[in-house]
């Protein structure tokens, strides 16, 4: 089987969805593998070491995917662009981020190709595919990056200098959510120097955040919220409320706060009110990586740095792609090893929707959705 790849044409996309090494990987599996010229360059993967690896190149999106029966991406085909869904071949198997929950329209157009379209973001969080889970590697790369603009924002040092003109403080850091991003951020951030706390609507992530020399915000009454598969889940209203109480008296304290918390297929839940932006001190800085799905922060303005009450309020987008070389290294290694979940002695291709890892990966597939979770969502 032909499998494809191209050139991603988001916005600021800098990633890959597929290095050199990992087309040696499919091809010693059986497949063939064509990419678009210049795919990889963002991403320091140079056409050259493309075809040291076995692949074909070709010169144009529609010689790369004509006659594939796979197609690896990173942001799933655009339905702003007819030409960019046509391209895929009736029947085809993508494997990308979708955005099912949030994105019904184009579930349904990729099911009325007759795509078999797996979900990157509906890869299970079991010990088994670990190694898949593209949603943790990528939000590595983000809660990395999110301390380092925090700390280049920042008007202040991070770690305590002792200096002839007296003791310089460590900053103090609060990191709102303790996922894959939220653990990253705080272990660069305590690199970095800072003091820093952290919280989470899931109380069995504190041993995780002690581990790495933070210490984890509780409520006199406790304030949980772990859905499936060890995502955070929405709080009641009640819990909620002391989950705010708690945030506010924390956040007076901060130079840093850096928000992770986001619910799949949900708007992102409010943590920080304008009141607590007011009670920071000027010069302090929010980065809240929940921009894209509507914000942490009362006063996030998606892909925007705006000033609030004299406090830097960031709202980064796709940061992922602004560290392409190991951000695609990471996704490479994800993607190519769901692919071989499929892949059959002698290179053939096997959709056995039993399979716990891509059963509730694949949502479209013979026309249909056939994930029910996300069929459920779509139908309410």
């Amino acid at each position: 089987m032909k499998v494809a790849v191209v050139k991603e044409t988001r916005p600021g996309e800098a990633r890959v969805a597929l290095v050199p090494q990992g087309v040696q990987v499919l091809l010693k599996a059986g497949l063939s593998v064509t990419v678009e010229a210049g795919c990889g360059l963002s991403a320091g993967a140079p056409d050259e070491e493309y075809v040291e690896a076995g692949a074909t190149l070709a010169g144009s999106p529609e010689e790369a995917l004509a006659g594939a029966g796979m197609v690896l991406h990173i942001n799933a085909p655009s339905l702003a662009d007819p030409d960019e869904l046509g391209l895929l071949g009736e029947g085809a198997i993508l494997l990308s981020f979708l955005d099912p929950l949030g994105n019904p329209d184009r579930i349904r157009a990729l099911a009325s190709r007759r795509i078999t379209a797996i979900s990157m973001e509906m890869v299970p969080r079991i010990t088994r595919a670990q190694s898949m889970d593209a949603l943790s590697s990528q939000a590595t790369v983000a809660g990395y990056k999110a301390a380092l603009m925090a700390a280049d924002s920042l008007p202040k040092f991070l770690p305590m200098f002792t200096t002839a003109a007296g003791t310089i403080r460590p900053a103090k850091a609060l990191i709102l959510g303790a996922g894959v991003a939220g653990l990253q951020a705080i272990a660069t951030a305590r690199r970095l120097g800072a003091v820093v706390e952290a919280f989470d609507v899931r109380p069995a992530v504190k041993e995780q955040v002690e581990s790495l020399g933070a210490t984890f915000l509780e409520a006199d009454e406790e304030v949980t919220a772990e859905g499936e598969g060890g995502y955070a889940a929405e709080l009641s209203e009640d819990q909620h409320k002391k989950e705010l109480e708690l945030i506010a008296g924390a956040i007076k304290a901060a130079d840093i706060v850096i928000t992770t918390a986001q619910i799949p297929g949900r708007e992102a839940p409010l943590l920080i009110t304008e009141e607590m932006v007011k009670s920071m001190r000027p010069g302090s800085v929010i980065i809240d990586l929940a921009s894209e799905s509507g914000g942490n922060c009362a006063t996030t303005r998606m892909g925007e740095t705006v000033i609030s009450h004299g406090v830097q309020v960031i709202g980064p987008v796709n940061l992922p792609a602004t560290i392409p070389v190991h951000a695609s290294q990471m996704y490479s290694k994800n993607i190519v090893t769901l692919v071989g979940e499929l892949v059959k002695e002698g290179g053939g291709i096997e959709l056995d929707f039993d399979n716990d890892v891509v059963g509730p990966a694949t949502v479209t597939h013979g026309g249909e959705i056939v994930n029910e979770r996300v069929k459920s969502a779509l139908e309410a």
